[in-house]
């Protein structure tokens, strides 16, 4: 598996991850808090989070289906996107088990020959 395949992963998590912190935020400022401007903020954010959240889906199906992950484990870093935090606690696990396994793509010098 290519680094650049994790690398991507990586980066939709954190932004699937923020957006989801900054929704929440937002959710409480518009409903608890009753603040002018929290529900435009809120649309915006919602908007940008549920569309980048599909780019997050598309990313890390394809890290399972390349890591050959089984089902059950696939559906819980797919899910890990829709609970605030989450998307950290799992790109962390996701990225130990399998930054050792990646390679940059680069074919070695000996195998050139």
């Amino acid at each position: 598996m290519r680094k650049a395949v994790l690398t991507r992963y990586r980066v939709m998590s954190y932004v699937t991850g923020v957006l989801l912190i900054l929704l929440c935020l937002g959710m409480v400022g518009k409903y608890v808090l009753d603040l002018d401007g929290a529900a435009g903020f809120t649309t915006a954010v919602g908007f940008a989070h549920g569309w980048l959240y599909v780019v997050y889906l598309v990313f890390a199906f394809d890290l399972g289906n390349k890591a050959r992950w089984k089902i059950g484990k696939q559906v819980r870093v797919l899910l890990a996107g829709t609970i605030p935090v989450a998307a950290f606690v799992v790109e962390r696990k996701v990225t130990r088990e399998l930054e050792p396994k990646v390679s940059d793509g680069a074919t070695p010098a000996a195998a050139k020959v």
